[in-house]
């Protein structure tokens, strides 16, 4: 019999990311509830390998706390408690978590927020909390794309010039002083919040946020006579539009391959292969091997 008297296993979400809104969202409404015996778990597979996709033991009562970053001026506010702003690297998160009673930690951020990753990684071994990285599949070239992959923003600035002179650039506004000594190439940057310098000097800003569609894409690479896009690959159904438009248009892309997932960390590759992860960990938690459970 669970401990009724136990009070709700706590669960950190790191987010800020579409995956991370629907996870909370899912688990304050209930969805780790006691599953079906025996009931599939869409998604598993990714977290636990073939032949595991079948729900364990329930999930007790939840609390989740959603953490933000705090880089965008009004961001979407997910379901259940929410923080905004930093830990202070490693060490204050792995503080934050043993102070809070954290169980379970679920880094959901955008895949290219490599640092909070690496810390979330650190600060998790340190204050022996279970960690799972939430990470949506990477887009997938497919025929009649044009796409020129590059590991870094550097990268991306150093093949511009051979490829075209109107840039589409969707790879957000942190990163515009990689292209700022770019003079002779006049850019298009498309984010959600207005940039600040250094930045390229023939630059129009369009503030906007997804999701896009391909006719609005196909009319904003037309009107701007777009010759070349540049993207990060988020993975993002809300912004892939941009592809379906630069490939009928046979529009090169640059695309900025995502960083790893730290060694040892799991991956979800959806929020209901995370649900299952977290049901594997308080079960495995509460069993009677377990030190938690005594």
């Amino acid at each position: 019999m669970p401990d009724t008297a136990r009070p709700p296993r706590h669960v950190l979400i790191l987010g800020g990311t579409t995956e991370a809104r629907r996870l909370a969202a899912g688990l304050a409404a209930g969805l780790a509830r006691e599953p079906v015996v025996g009931e599939p778990v869409a998604g598993a597979e990714s977290v636990l390998g073939r032949g595991s996709a079948v729900a364990p033991a329930p999930v007790p009562a939840l609390r989740v706390t959603s953490s933000l970053a705090g880089r965008v001026a009004a961001p979407r506010l997910p379901a259940g408690e929410v923080r905004i702003g930093g830990f202070g690297g490693p060490e204050g998160l792995a503080r934050w978590l043993r102070e809070h009673a954290v169980d379970a930690l679920i880094d959901a951020t955008h895949p290219f927020a490599d640092t909070i990753s690496h810390n979330a990684a650190l600060a998790a071994a340190t204050a022996h909390v279970p960690l799972l990285a939430l990470r949506r599949p990477g887009w997938v070239p497919g025929p009649g794309d044009d796409w020129h992959q590059v590991t870094s923003l550097d990268e991306a600035a150093a093949a511009l010039p051979a490829l075209g002179s109107r840039i589409f650039l969707t790879t957000g506004r942190m990163g515009l002083s990689h292209f700022a000594h770019l003079a002779d190439l006049w850019f298009l940057v498309r984010s959600v919040d207005a940039p600040e310098a250094p930045h390229p000097p023939r630059m129009e800003v369009l503030l906007d946020r997804g999701p896009f569609t391909v006719e609005g894409e196909r009319a904003l690479l037309r009107d701007h006579r777009i010759d070349v896009v540049v993207t990060k690959d988020s993975g993002a159904a809300a912004t892939a539009a941009k592809l379906t438009a630069a490939r009928e248009a046979g529009v090169p892309v640059v695309v900025v391959r995502r960083p790893p997932v730290p060694d040892g960390v799991p991956v979800a590759a959806n929020p209901d292969a995370a649900v299952h992860w977290l049901r594997e960990v308080f079960s495995e938690a509460d069993s009677p091997d377990s030190p938690d459970s005594h």
